[in-house]
């Protein structure tokens, strides 16, 4: 296999990055050497037992000689969390921000403590975290004068409670925390980023991963204008190519996005992060994948890329039926 980099398009500001949840059947340093011959700019460090272990021993002393080889790479980085099941080997993304039992909720609240830490650490330009589904043992709660809550409400309340110590250490930290609508999560979607972020007082550390692939599958509005409905919390973004209706990441060219308007929307916005590769369910061929993407996206940049390109942005300018199946 060829690992030429793929030409980049001359003066365009995005950066592209690809998902190690993509590439699990490679050893995390020969994922990161593969993204660094092929041209990327960035990796998509999701935390697992095969990829920087956040539960196993030594883990500063890890996370240290992982900063020197991205160094050495000239890889950025953004830190995922959406392992499944880095914290139970039989429940699939538990325990979530929602678990009933409190104990097993502040196990994920730690976990991404952890993941502000490593960022911190390794120079990390977000973390990217997820609600996870609403419980089916979930039950409604009395309100402050006796009234009943529903579920739901009783979810959302849960949620900011059990998030709020995080933000605490990405404010100290200076580390956004990116959450992720989530076809099938209780936040799903960009409305409900919106709930949260209502619910939390618009906290400065609290921001928006956008999967484009999920705006397709279930946003009112496109992808491009997602883009830039969501501009101003824009921290993270995954990509990938997906049809209406059906939550399935898909390799580019397999799904119904014209990507293009996308990218041309996120040069325009000002969105300063990675662009990162989503294709979790495809690590069997996540080499292969790896090297088609980029010249992809490279391409739809060129064919996006507007004609002022080469102008540098102002200082402040920029933004003024799904099954829910999981990754």
């Amino acid at each position: 296999m060829s690992l030429r980099p793929s030409p980049r398009p001359t003066a365009h500001p995005l950066r592209y990055s690809y998902g190690t949840n993509g590439l699990t059947d490679l050893r995390l340093d020969d994922a990161l050497s593969l993204l660094a011959d092929l041209g990327y700019d960035g990796v998509g460090l999701t935390l697992d037992h095969m990829h920087l272990d956040p539960l196993a021993p030594d883990l500063a002393a890890r996370t240290q000689k992982l900063a020197r080889r991205l160094d050495e790479l000239g890889l950025g980085v953004t830190i995922e969390t959406g392992a499944r099941y880095v914290l139970d080997p039989r429940r699939k993304h538990g325990p979530s921000l929602l678990d009933p039992d409190p104990d097993q909720r502040a196990r994920r609240a730690d976990l991404l403590v952890r993941a502000v830490q490593i960022a911190t650490d390794l120079g990390a330009h977000a973390v990217h975290c997820f609600s996870g589904i609403l419980p089916k043992d979930t039950a409604g709660e009395a309100g402050t004068e006796g009234q009943a809550v529903t579920a739901e409400d009783a979810a959302w309340k849960r949620l900011a409670e059990t998030l709020t110590p995080v933000l605490d250490a990405a404010t100290a930290a200076g580390i956004p925390l990116a959450v992720e609508p989530e076809p099938g999560h209780l936040l799903a979607t960009l409305d409900d980023f919106h709930r949260l972020r209502t619910a939390l007082g618009s906290p400065d550390a609290l921001g928006l991963t956008l999967d484009i692939g999920h705006c397709q599958c279930l946003e009112p509005l496109s992808p491009a204008d997602c883009v830039r409905a969501a501009a101003p919390w824009l921290r993270h973004v995954q990509i990938e190519d997906m049809r209406r209706g059906v939550h399935e990441h898909l390799p580019f060219g397999d799904g119904e996005i014209d990507f293009p308007p996308v990218l041309e929307a996120l040069a325009a916005v000002g969105y300063q992060g990675l662009v990162s590769v989503e294709l979790p369910r495809h690590s069997h061929a996540g080499p292969q994948l790896a090297q088609q993407s980029l010249p992809f996206l490279h391409h739809a940049t060129a064919v996006s890329t507007p004609p002022d390109a080469d102008r540098p942005p102002n200082p402040g300018e920029g933004p003024t039926d799904s099954d829910g199946r999981t990754p």
